[in-house]
């Protein structure tokens, strides 16, 4: 007699929110215990039944959903950006959220490398002429790629790749990233130099940094004025890292010979001026947007999901790691901690960096440690790169850009009952930072290169190294009020009378480039930075 099989008893229960790729959801798709629903959040039946949820842009993940999603485990974005995804209560909830922080490096590249080519060659205003019914070919002449300077700003997965892409059109290349170490520049064959450099010699001009406060209009109406007559510019990273007025202003003028961009401040993109310009080639932000790389994040997130219902780690994780609600609790504080003390002295550290020390003492060192220095390491590097970065891939892109870290468990612990302490080595100096967390005050910073602070690293600071004498203080505030910005608290440090010294001023607003200019043309200031959190 016959026997009828019976249907497969799903281990886990997966919900695909937003539309991908059937083929790159066939690692879930073909596993024996893995039951997958695709439709929306509203469509979905029971949200208690799922351990797993995938989307793309058109889900947005709260507080409220992830309370109605009690079995839920992973939360995949199959893309890079998780500005969809309240990641706090993710890691309240003890819910994992990943991401295919790689799907499009390729796809990005090829774009950004077409964008020239059709920039240089008039390709758009060609093809849209002949369509016309016109055959002008003396009204598109172009310029040929070979032995032009390609100057590439941000240094980054994308921008390695677009490196190896001019060298084999015969291009030169040159390259401005602050934190490009000699070495890895000298291994991957590039030459770099400062960005005024680079904005004077290269021929196109072709940004890949994150959008920060330090890169927001970073090509702008000074900087630009700085490039050579007949340039190109190329935006295919951030919209608002060239400034569009400044940008307009120039092709205007014929400065700037032509502009190719596929993002900008404002999308929908309105600007008719600019994207109608005769010399600008635009496109809808679709640089991450083929069939490759739609195909890639699908089947990356899809089979890292897999891997961690299987009880594997989850290798693009953006939050902690999935642990109890009590143990979370317990090593929040160290782990926010840690990734303050990343992010200021990344901000510091505005050099090249090649080894990052991290101390532990006292009841730090009874915490999960390494924990808390993937959370520092992934603060210090967010700064610095063009792609996301988190506690799980913080130590691989670290090894890309020539960074070794390490931490050690110590007895001492200058009198306080915990201390995380990281040394950060430069090329030519380096930096020391001690912090600790305080059950009734929260986190202070105690002590920057051997003077004693008690600093809440917050808001807006004014980090300044000076000599101690008279008089130096005053010039100081007096700058800042000239500039409008209100002194919120402050504190002096110094070694010895007359001697080394320096200045934590907490402002009520960002301090501009204008204002740092301003402090170090007094003889007594050595360095000025600004940190921002």
């Amino acid at each position: 007699m016959n026997q009828v099989a019976e249907p497969k008893t799903a281990q886990f229960h997966i919900l695909v929110a937003d539309t991908m790729s059937e083929e790159g959801l066939l690692p879930l798709l073909e596993a024996d215990h893995v039951e997958v629903t695709q439709t929306s959040v509203d469509n979905a039946g029971p949200l208690e039944q799922y351990d797993a949820l995938l989307i793309r842009s058109a889900t947005t993940v709260t507080e409220e959903l992830l309370s109605r999603m009690p079995r839920l485990k992973i939360v995949a974005r199959a893309g890079v950006g998780v500005d969809n995804v309240d990641i706090q209560a993710a890691t309240k909830h003890g819910v994992v959220v990943i991401n295919a922080p790689d799907g499009n490096t390729i796809s990005t590249a090829e774009h950004t490398f077409a964008m020239m080519c059709a920039l240089l060659r008039n390709i758009p205003q060609a093809n849209a002429s002949v369509k016309s019914g016109k055959w002008d070919r003396k009204a598109y002449q172009g310029t040929e790629l070979r032995g032009k300077t390609l100057g590439i700003v941000g240094f980054g997965r994308i921008g390695t790749q677009l490196a190896k892409r001019a060298k084999a059109f015969e291009m030169g290349v040159l390259v401005y990233d602050p934190f490009l170490t000699a070495e890895r520049a000298e291994k991957l064959g590039i030459a770099q130099g400062e960005l005024d450099h680079v904005l004077s010699v290269a021929d196109i001009i072709t940004v890949h940094t994150p959008l920060t406060k330090d890169t927001k209009g970073l090509l702008n109406m000074e900087t630009i004025a700085k490039t050579k007559p007949g340039v190109f510019l190329i935006n295919c990273a951030r919209g608002g890292i060239i400034d569009e007025q400044a940008l307009k202003h120039y092709l205007n003028n014929g400065h700037v010979a032509g502009a190719a961009l596929d993002v900008f401040t404002e999308e929908p993109a309105t600007d008719k001026e600019l994207i109608g310009h005769p010399s600008v080639v635009a496109t809808p932000h679709i640089a991450a947007s083929t069939k490759e790389a739609q195909l890639n994040v699908a089947a990356q997130v899809s089979q890292e999901v897999l891997q961690f219902l299987n009880g594997e780690p989850a290798l693009n994780s953006i939050n902690l790691p999935a642990m109890p609600k009590d143990v979370y609790e317990k090593i929040k504080p160290y782990y926010d901690l840690a990734r303050t003390m990343g992010s200021v002295l990344s901000q510091l550290m505005r050099i090249p960096v090649q080894e990052i020390e991290v101390f532990y003492s006292g009841t730090t060192a009874e915490q999960n440690t390494s924990v808390l220095t993937r959370s520092l390491i992934s603060g210090f590097l967010q700064p610095r790169v063009d792609a996301a970065v988190n506690d799980v891939n913080a130590s691989l892109i670290a090894k890309e850009r020539g960074i070794s870290f390490g931490e050690k468990h110590v007895t001492k612990t200058f009198g306080y009952s915990n201390l995380i302490q990281a040394v950060v080595h430069g090329e030519g100096r380096q930096f020391e930072m001690k912090a600790t967390y305080i059950h009734e005050y929260g986190p202070r910073i105690v002590s920057i290169n051997g003077f004693s602070v008690d600093v809440v690293a917050e808001g807006h600071i004014l980090y300044i190294q000076h000599f101690d004498r008279p008089g130096v203080i005053g010039k100081m505030g007096q700058l800042l009020a000239k500039h409008d910005v209100n002194i919120a608290t402050m504190q002096v440090g110094r070694k010895s009378a007359g001697g080394e010294a320096i200045m934590i001023v907490q402002v009520d607003k960002h301090v501009d480039q204008t204002v740092i200019d301003g402090l170090l043309t007094f003889d007594e200031i050595a360095i000025a930075n600004v940190i921002d959190l």
